[in-house]
């Protein structure tokens, strides 16, 4: 009897739950049927808006990827390329209801290294412009592409970390006053990349149509990512009370800075396969020392500790390795969405390590104008390189 009570018990609370479930479901479901809306669709004028999610580039043919990014059906009856209407196809359909994406086959004699400017144009008259600042032929998946994104990244990833790793038997016969000097530099360092994080997240998030809440997907990135690495480091911290949280911060360190370089990956391959980046000796100079500057930070946390030469290359795989995969994906599969995410990722790790370097330190120390200034350099530091990286 009170087994049977307990189950009718359980079926009305579950009842009672979902009851409201499905009455919200059934609205949202009538909402899509056009159920209330109907009443004013004759009074309101038609929201039309077309995204194009990317392009790609083949011998005289331009391939644009776009997406209905409004309330309304677009129907796409016109093209104009370079101020002219030009021949072309769309498939599957051209009527886009929303959320639905359609390729637009544009075949057109495109010289390497000149603009083009499209304008796509709706049945309702409205246009949408989107422009290839420089074309290029855009590289299809094979070994020899692989092999030279990959040199690419290992160029501006792998190696200027491990160059910073190197430093490391110099950097632990420091003083205590230069190691701590260091270690707020290395909190400058990272602030920076925090900060430039967030700035190209939304700078990202404003080309996005509203849609997609690009700003909304990055601050989930941060928080969620920041979140999830502050319960690891507990956990790690009562499993290991005996063992030095030093490295613990640093392999933290290393993963936020490989989700950093990931990002950073993104946007080389696909500038690349725009044609906005120059691939010269400067560019290669300049993400050296930027990247560097992070294989000093990711072994201030460590200087005082016993690592084996294995260890500190599983940081510097942890940090730089990313980058070759950013770079592979920015050039064959580059997504803004998820970019944005990332760099929210980034955001978040890298904020978290701050917090656990500062966390460790008594505001006394942290208020010391020598510890103030490496904050200030740090930053300076990293400002500095990023210019190098922004004037190739």
């Amino acid at each position: 009897m009170v087994n049977k009570e307990k189950n009718q018990s359980i079926l009305k609370m579950t009842l009672l739950g979902l009851v409201p479930l499905v009455v919200l479901g059934l609205v949202v479901y009538s909402f899509f049927l056009g159920g209330p809306t109907k009443i004013f669709q004759s009074d309101l004028p038609p929201v039309e808006d077309i995204h194009v999610l990317n392009h790609t580039l083949e011998k005289d043919l331009i391939f644009l990827n776009v997406i209905n990014s409004g309330t309304d059906d677009v129907f796409i009856a016109q093209v104009m390329v370079r101020g002219a209407f030009w021949n072309h196809e769309v498939s599957p359909e051209r009527n886009l209801s929303p959320l639905k994406t359609a390729l637009v086959t544009i075949p057109f004699p495109w010289n390497i290294g000149e603009p083009i400017e499209i304008i796509l144009l709706t049945s309702s008259g409205i246009t949408f412009d989107y422009e290839i600042e420089v074309a290029s032929i855009t590289p299809q998946v094979s070994f020899a592409a692989l092999g030279r994104f990959g040199m690419l990244g290992i160029y501006v990833g792998v190696i200027p970390v491990a160059l910073g790793i190197c430093w490391f038997p110099f950097l632990r016969r420091l003083k205590k006053t230069a190691m701590d000097f260091l270690i707020y530099v290395t909190v400058g360092l990272l602030a920076f990349l925090t900060i430039d994080a967030f700035l190209e997240g939304f700078e990202a998030a404003e080309a996005l149509p509203g849609m997609f809440h690009g700003a909304a997907l990055l601050i989930l990135g941060f928080i969620g990512t920041y979140l999830i690495l502050l319960g690891i480091g507990a956990r790690v911290g009562e499993k290991h009370k005996d063992s030095s949280p030093g490295m613990t911060i640093a392999w933290i360190m290393a993963l936020g800075i490989g989700f950093h370089n990931f990002g950073e990956g993104l946007a080389i391959g696909s500038a690349y396969v725009l044609g906005e980046l120059s691939l010269g000796a400067l560019l290669v100079i300049g993400f050296t020392l930027h990247n560097a500057t992070e294989g000093i930070a990711i072994v201030a946390p460590i200087l005082k500790e016993k690592v084996k030469l294995s260890g500190l290359c599983k940081l510097g795989l942890l940090a730089g390795v990313p980058t070759i995969f950013g770079c592979w994906i920015g050039a064959f599969t580059y997504s803004q969405i998820w970019a944005i995410f990332f760099l929210g990722v980034g955001a978040g790790a890298l904020a978290q390590v701050i917090g656990a370097i500062l966390g460790r330190r008594t505001r006394s120390n942290l208020l010391q104008p020598f510890n103030i200034l490496g904050i200030i350099m740090g930053y300076l530091l990293m400002y500095g390189t990023g210019l190098l990286v922004g004037g190739s």
